[in-house]
C-alpha cells in the first residue's frame, strides 16, 4: 500500500480523498493555487505544493506542475478527483513516465471512454443502446445547423470532453443552434482546453439515471447500483438520490450489466460511471462514461456501505476487489443536495465574496438517520470568482425515501451560510415540492416547476403560523433579557396574555404573549445572537435560520424567506402609517449581475437592440453568461470593455 498520495484537485473533493487517506494511514500532499494558500484542503492535508497563479489553466490544468510536486514530496500515487485533469489521458502517462501511480483507470480506457464521441462508438460495438446523434467531428456553425436539421429537434449539443454542464446546450430551433454551438464550443474550449461538440438527439422528456462501476486490475468489475440525477439547471445536476424511484430489479439489472459489457470492454480498472437517459417507460440509452469519481458517488456510498475512494486507492496499488456482485445490497435510501454559491432569486447568479458565517448541520448517525456534509470551505473562507461554485454536498440517509427527505429538509433549514448568496431556499423548496416527493422526476422538472424562475417556495398557512409562532417566542426571549439586564424585572415573572402583531412580510398576525410561550421559550434553549432556532413546538419539530434586522428577524424556513417584526398594539397601528421604500429605477441601465469577467460586449453607442438580442457575456465561475435585451432599446454609453473584471452591479451601459 502507498506510503503518501498527492490530490491533484481542490475544494470539497480534496478534503474527501484527505479523510480516507488518513483513516487508512496514508499521508496526504496538497496543491493550491495562490487564489487556495489558505483553503481547507490545504489545511487538512500533511505536506501542501504551491503551483500557480488562481487561473486553472495556470495552475491545476498544469500536468508537469503536479509531477514537479509528487517529486518534490516524495509522493507515490495521485488521486485526481473529479474534473481538471482527471479525464486527460496524457496525465496518467505523464505520472507512469515518472515513476508514479494514476489512482484511477488506465489511460487506454481513458482514451476509449472519457472522449465522449469515442465512447459513443464504444458503446455500439458493445452492444449498447444509444442515442441517435452525429459522432464526427463538427467544423462549423452552418454544419452543426445541417446536422441538427437532419436529426431532429430537439437536440442536445455537448462539448465531447465535457462535464458539469460545461459546454453542453439543448436547442429547439435553427437559431438556437448557432448560438448553442458558438457557447457550447467557448466553454468547452476555457473549461477542459478541447472545443470539440457533437450533436445528438434530446430525449423529451427524460430521466437522468447513471450507473456505478467498479473494476481492478485483474478482470472483476462490478456495479454498485443507480443513482437518479434528474433534477438538473442548466444541465448541471443540482439533487441526486440513491437508489432512483424509477427502476425495478429487472431494469437496475439490466442497466448494470450494459454498463459491466461496456467496462468490460475497455479493460476498466478503477471507479468509473456510465450515464443512461432513461424514459418514464424504463427503456434507456446510453449517453457517456465519466471516467472517474463523480461529485454525487456519496449517495452509493451511504446506500452500500463501500468507500469508492478506498477501492479506488487498493485497486491503484494492485490489489483483488473483494467484493463480488452477490455482496452489493442496496440498503435504505440517500439524498445529495449540491450546496452552491449562488442567488436563486437572481436566475442563480454566482456569488463571490468571505463566509462571514458558515455552520452546517452536525454530521451524524442516530435513530435510523445519517446526515453526512462533504464540504471545502469554512467560516471566514473565501469564495473565489475562478472556480466551481460549490460550497458543500449535503447528504442524508434514512430506512425510506420519504424518511431520508424529510431529513433533509429539516438539515437543510439547519444549514446556516452568511456573506455571500446560496440555493439552499430553493433546495428546500424542492424539498417541499409535491412532484419530487412523489418521484415523478425528469430532467424538465426545475423549468417546469418553477417558471419564470425561483421567487420561494409558496408560502402556506402552515409555514405563516409556524414562522408568527416562532417571531413571537424569538421577541419574548429577547424582551425577557432586556428586562433581567437592565433590573426591570427584579426577580417577578412576566405578566402574559399580552397581544401582539407580527408583521411577517406584508401581512399582519395578531398573537398573544401566553404563559405557553414563556414555557416554550425555556424549553428551545435559544438564545439571541444564535443563527438556528430548534425547538419542539408541539405539533413538531421546527428548525429555523435566524438573522437579526433592525427591530425584527429574517426567517428562513422550508424555503421561505420573510422578514418578521413583533409589535405592540399601538407600535402596529403606528408602523401601518410607515412609508414603503420605494427601489430605485435602474430599467435604463445594464447591470452586471455577478463579479466576472467580461467576455465580449456586443453593442456600441447609438445601437438601437431589440429585445432577446445580447449585449454582453460575462463569465464566472466557468461559466459564459449571455446577457440579452429585455426590450427594445437604445444605446446610451456603453461602460465596460472586452477583459474587464467587474463587481456586481457595476453598470456595463447604459440606454436612451
Amino acid at each position: 500500500m502507498f506510503k503518501k498520495i498527492l490530490i491533484a484537485n481542490r475544494g470539497e473533493i480534496a478534503c474527501r480523498v484527505i479523510k480516507t487517506a488518513r483513516r487508512m494511514g496514508i499521508a496526504t500532499v496538497a496543491v493550491y493555487s495562490e487564489a487556495d494558500a489558505r483553503a481547507l484542503h490545504v489545511e487538512m492535508a500533511d505536506e501542501k505544493i504551491l503551483i500557480g497563479p488562481p487561473p486553472a489553466a495556470q495552475s491545476y490544468l498544469l500536468i508537469e506542475k503536479i509531477v514537479e510536486a509528487c517529486q518534490k514530496t516524495g509522493a507515490e500515487a495521485v488521486h485526481p478527483g473529479y474534473g481538471f485533469l482527471s479525464e486527460r489521458s496524457a496525465f496518467p502517462k505523464a505520472l507512469a513516465a515518472a515513476g508514479i501511480t494514476f489512482i484511477g483507470p488506465n489511460p487506454r480506457a481513458i482514451d476509449a471512454m472519457g472522449d465522449k464521441i469515442e465512447s459513443k462508438k464504444a458503446a455500439a460495438a458493445a452492444k449498447v443502446s444509444t442515442v441517435p446523434g452525429y459522432m464526427g467531428i463538427i467544423e462549423d456553425a452552418d454544419e452543426a445547423v445541417k446536422i441538427a436539421g437532419e436529426i431532429g429537434y430537439p437536440v442536445m449539443i455537448k462539448a465531447s470532453a465535457g462535464g458539469g454542464g460545461k459546454g453542453m446546450r439543448i436547442a429547439y430551433a435553427e437559431s438556437e443552434v448557432k448560438e448553442g454551438f458558438t457557447r457550447a464550443k467557448s466553454e468547452a474550449k476555457s473549461s477542459f482546453g478541447d472545443d470539440r461538440v457533437f450533436i445528438e438527439k434530446f430525449i423529451v422528456n427524460p430521466r437522468h439515471i447513471e450507473i456505478q462501476v467498479l473494476g481492478d486490475k485483474h478482470g472483476n468489475i462490478i456495479y454498485l447500483g443507480e443513482r437518479e440525477c434528474s433534477i438538473q439547471r442548466r444541465n448541471q445536476k443540482v439533487i441526486e438520490e440513491a437508489p432512483s424511484p424509477l427502476l425495478d430489479e429487472k431494469t437496475r439489472k439490466a442497466m448494470g450489466e450494459q454498463a459491466v459489457a461496456l467496462a468490460r470492454a475497455v479493460n476498466y480498472d478503477s471507479a468509473g460511471t456510465v450515464e443512461f437517459v432513461a424514459g418514464q417507460d424504463r427503456s434507456f440509452f446510453f449517453l457517456e462514461m465519466n471516467t472517474r469519481l463523480q461529485v454525487e458517488h456519496p449517495v452509493t456510498e451511504l446506500v452500500t456501505g463501500i468507500d469508492l475512494v478506498e477501492q479506488m486507492i487498493r485497486v491503484a496499488a494492485g490489489e483483488e476487489l473483494k467484493i463480488r456482485q452477490k455482496d452489493v445490497k442496496l440498503k435504505g435510501w440517500a439524498v445529495e443536495s449540491r450546496i452552491y454559491a449562488e442567488d436563486p432569486y437572481r436566475n442563480f447568479l454566482p456569488s463571490t465574496g468571505r463566509l462571514v458565517k458558515y455552520r452546517p448541520p452536525a454530521e451524524q448517525s442516530a435513530h435510523g438517520i445519517t446526515v453526512r456534509n462533504d464540504t471545502g470551505v469554512y467560516e471566514g473562507g473565501e469564495i473565489s470568482i475562478y472556480y466551481d461554485p460549490m460550497i458543500a454536498k449535503l447528504c442524508t440517509h434514512a430506512e425510506t425515501r420519504g424518511e431520508a427527505i424529510t431529513a433533509m429538509a429539516r438539515s437543510l433549514d439547519a444549514f446556516y451560510i452568511e456573506g455571500i448568496q446560496h440555493n439552499i431556499p430553493f433546495l428546500s423548496a424542492i424539498m417541499e415540492n409535491p412532484r419530487w416527493q412523489s418521484g415523478a422526476l425528469s430532467t424538465g422538472f426545475i423549468a417546469e416547476e418553477f417558471k419564470g424562475g425561483f421567487t420561494g417556495h409558496e408560502i402556506t398557512p402552515e409555514i405563516t403560523a409556524t414562522l408568527a409562532e416562532v417571531a413571537t417566542i424569538l421577541d419574548h426571549i429577547e424582551n425577557r433579557r432586556k428586562r433581567r439586564i437592565n433590573g426591570q424585572m427584579n426577580g417577578t415573572a412576566v405578566t402574559f396574555a399580552q397581544n401582539r402583531m407580527v408583521k411577517l412580510g406584508k401581512e399582519w398576525i395578531p398573537v398573544s404573549v401566553s404563559e405557553e410561550t414563556g414555557a416554550m421559550a425555556d424549553a428551545c434553549g435559544w438564545t439571541p445572537g444564535q443563527p438556528v432556532f430548534s425547538c419542539d413546538l408541539g405539533h413538531g419539530h421546527v428548525t429555523v435560520q435566524v438573522k437579526r434586522i433592525l427591530n425584527g428577524y429574517r426567517l428562513s424556513y422550508r424555503g421561505v424567506v420573510l422578514e418578521a417584526h413583533v409589535y405592540s398594539e399601538r407600535e402596529a397601528e403606528l408602523a401601518k402609517l410607515m412609508p414603503e421604500k420605494v427601489a430605485a429605477d435602474t430599467s435604463k441601465k445594464l447591470l452586471c449581475p455577478m463579479p466576472g469577467l467580461v467576455i465580449s460586449i456586443s453593442a456600441v453607442v447609438g445601437q438601437e437592440i431589440k429585445a432577446g438580442e445580447t449585449l454582453a457575456i460575462v463569465e464566472a465561475m466557468k461559466m459564459e453568461n449571455i446577457l440579452r435585451a429585455e426590450r427594445d432599446v437604445t444605446v446610451k454609453t456603453v461602460n465596460a470593455r472586452k477583459g474587464d473584471s467587474l463587481a456586481v452591479d457595476a453598470v456595463i451601459m447604459e440606454f436612451a
